[in-house]
């Protein structure tokens, strides 16, 4: 076994293979650019090497970077976790000139199945049943244009070498080939170095299922189950399950056989997935297969009770799979939440800066729940804007689906960020949306339900009722907390005036606030008429400050977020964020008198919608657009956007040009 390894990555997937490794006894060697010298993965390997500026091409891409790093340090192996060198056939091959082992699958697996061009073609050579498209050399947008009108829309533009939904365009008209494979291509080549791209049918009302393969040196391959990746985002996978509410065992195992057979094709011998496009019939074609790790692989560690990380390790050393394909048992339900750097509510724009608060819920098995955190951030870390915008991996896992999803609902309730924006309350909103709980997924999920992007939902009901009431219990603890300071309580007591207006977000609840006992309050919710219509004991031994309110409402667990605004405090439950406010009755009756601040008219500025690096400029002053011109092209956390004028207008002044680094809400241009 190795003494020693080297991981060829940065992030969460960084820590986690240290994670593995020092359980295995085997310590590690980060490596690290200027953006990451303070990072979470260099603090916990064993030893760190720096290697270059922060874009990723003058670092982390740089083969020679990291073969001289091993040298140093003497690593005898290197884990490339995934994106970057991962799937790189020249890697492998530079590692294995220098002495050093790759924890990997060999390069001709890689050069066969790695690139999604040279995989398609292997797949139907084996009589692998594929969707229909064109895998030959795409020479530019006119060319990709006359492929997509020969496949029919809509079709997929996809980079050859990519994965994680960069490089990646959806298309449903010309136009839309025409702007968008450039734009595709150049996404490529920043995130991969390889800009060759393939187009295929995009399957309509699709499932997006994956199965897990390990292969070792001595001709055994293993599946172990499939995760369903259908909650999905510009092509970039949202929620991730296993096993799949879709699939029947008939199904998994002839996905499984399939999968396992391609594989056993073309010698694969590390951890791999095999990624199928679905319909909701059960039926199945061949996508592509990642020949790495995945982003989703701890639900499948969940399920299975195995460490993945630690097979490939031995793999790698030569050691034979230590188990046969009927030992690998599903056992319950993990859903994985991916929580992004972005601002769901501004069409999940990108989020850089300064984690002033990071704290994830707790960790650990109790009562039958898994809660599990991957994650390369701690509290004062940095998000920068040159890598993904992953800050974590949130997993539950229980006995059943429901079961798994509401402690994942519950987890996200007490995962808190500040300092950034963040998708936490858009995934914990989708925790409680019916399609998603009944298991009626497609990738077109979230634009079939979000059609006009995300907006936090209106409290009702119950989620009201707990709202209210918590607010009643953390303004009583403050009114508690200022009569001790100013000496007003009399032996540790005293009377409060009961009867209290809580306001959320424009919704008005009068409450009186009954005696209480020890950490105990009792809270009733005052009709119109006068009358009570509902009463409720609130519990917590929550004190001012704590970012996450933790407790009972009517004999159920809570957790809810706490931000302090100006009189209030801005309180997030399952995916509801809103401002509350606790008043006395006269001064309800005051704020109702208090004028609303309008906003400012921003109509005649194009505003940088997120930081970020502007990479073109359509448009110059005095000329003439019209709605739905492209008037800019922003990249962040590698991802080209195109800005669009809204309406008909003139240009007055152009602010930006290509290369500035613009921040958030910075104006580009100028209207008349």
């Amino acid at each position: 076994m190795f003494k020693k390894i080297l991981i060829a990555n940065r992030g969460e997937i960084a820590c986690r293979v240290i994670k593995t490794a020092r359980k295995m006894g085997i310590k590690t060697v980060a490596v690290y650019s200027d953006a990451d010298r303070d990072a979470l993965h260099v603090d916990m390997a064993d030893e760190a090497v720096y290697i270059g500026p922060p874009a990723a091409a003058e670092s982390y891409l740089i083969i020679d970077k990291i073969v001289e790093a091993c040298k140093q340090t003497g690593a005898e192996a290197v884990h490339p976790g995934y994106g970057f060198l991962s799937e790189r056939e020249a890697f492998p091959l530079a590692l294995e000139k220098a002495g050093i082992v790759f924890i990997g699958p060999n390069p001709k697996a890689i050069a066969a199945m790695g690139d999604k061009i040279e995989s398609k073609k292997a797949a139907a050579k084996a009589k692998v049943s594929t969707v229909p498209g064109y895998v030959g050399e795409i020479a530019d947008a006119k060319h990709a244009v006359k492929i997509a009108e020969e496949i029919g829309y809509p079709v997929m533009m996809k980079a050859s070498a990519g994965g994680g939904g960069k490089g990646m365009r959806i298309a449903y008209t010309r136009r839309e080939v025409e702007e968008g494979f450039p734009l595709a291509r150049s996404e490529a080549k920043a995130s991969f170095g390889d800009d060759r791209m393939f187009i295929e049918k995009f399957i309509v009302d699709p499932r997006h299922i994956e199965i897990q393969l390990v292969g070792d040196k001595h001709g055994n391959v293993l599946y172990f189950g499939e995760r369903e990746c259908s909650i999905q985002r510009r092509n970039q996978k949202v929620i991730e399950e296993a096993p799949s509410p879709l699939l029947d065992e008939k199904t998994r195992r002839a996905m499984g056989e399939q999968a396992v057979a391609l594989a056993k094709a073309v010698g694969y011998d590390s951890a791999g997935t095999v990624e199928f496009v679905a319909g909701q019939d059960r039926s199945f074609y061949f996508l592509e297969m990642n020949t790495r790790l995945q982003v989703e692989h701890p639900v499948t560690e969940l399920v299975t009770g195995i460490d993945l990380v630690e097979l490939m390790i031995r793999v790698a050393a030569g050691e034979k799979l230590p188990m046969k394909q009927s030992d690998i048992k599903l056992n319950g339900w993990a859903i994985e939440s991916r929580v992004y750097a972005e601002d769901p509510f501004r069409n999940f724009l990108p989020s850089i800066g300064r984690l002033v608060k990071y704290r994830p819920p707790e960790e650990g098995t109790s009562d039958g729940i898994t809660v599990r955190n991957d994650t390369g951030v701690e509290e004062g870390g940095e998000i920068s804007m040159f890598y993904d915008p992953m800050i974590a991996k949130l997993v539950t896992h229980g006995p059943s689906r429901i079961a798994a999803i509401d402690a994942q609902a519950e987890a996200l309730d007490a995962f808190y960020i500040d300092g950034i924006q963040h998708n936490i309350p858009f995934v914990t909103a989708l925790m409680h949306h019916p399609r998603w709980r009944e298991g009626h997924l497609s990738t077109g999920f979230i634009a079939e339900e979000y059609p006009e992007g995300f907006k936090s939902r209106r409290a009702e009901g119950e989620e009201l009722s707990v709202l209210v009431a918590v607010a009643a219990a953390i303004d009583h603890l403050h009114n508690v907390r200022r009569r001790q300071i100013s000496h007003q309580m009399a032996n540790g007591t005293v009377e409060f005036a009961k009867r209290r207006v809580v306001d959320v977000g424009g919704q008005r609840q009068t409450i009186e606030v009954g005696g209480t006992d020890g950490s105990l309050l009792h809270v009733s919710f005052i009709g119109a008429d006068g009358a009570v219509s509902q009463s409720v004991s609130v519990g917590s031994d929550w004190s001012a400050g704590e970012p996450v309110w933790r407790g009972e409402v009517g004999g159920k667990t809570v957790a809810v977020q706490v931000r302090p605004i100006l009189n209030g405090a801005t309180l997030s439950y399952r995916g509801i964020q809103s401002p509350v406010y606790v008043y006395t009755e006269r001064e309800a009756e005051l704020a109702a008198l208090m004028p609303v601040k309008a906003a400012a008219d921003m109509s005649k500025f194009l505003l940088c919608p997120m930081p970020g690096l502007v990479k073109a400029i359509h448009t110059s002053e005095g000329q003439d657009v019209k709605a739905g011109d492209a008037l800019a092209v922003v990249e962040a956390m590698k991802m080209e956007n195109i800005l669009r004028a809204e309406r008909d207008g003139k240009v007055k002044k152009v602010n930006a040009k290509p290369g500035d680094s613009l921040a958030v809400d910075a104006v580009i241009l100028e209207f008349a």
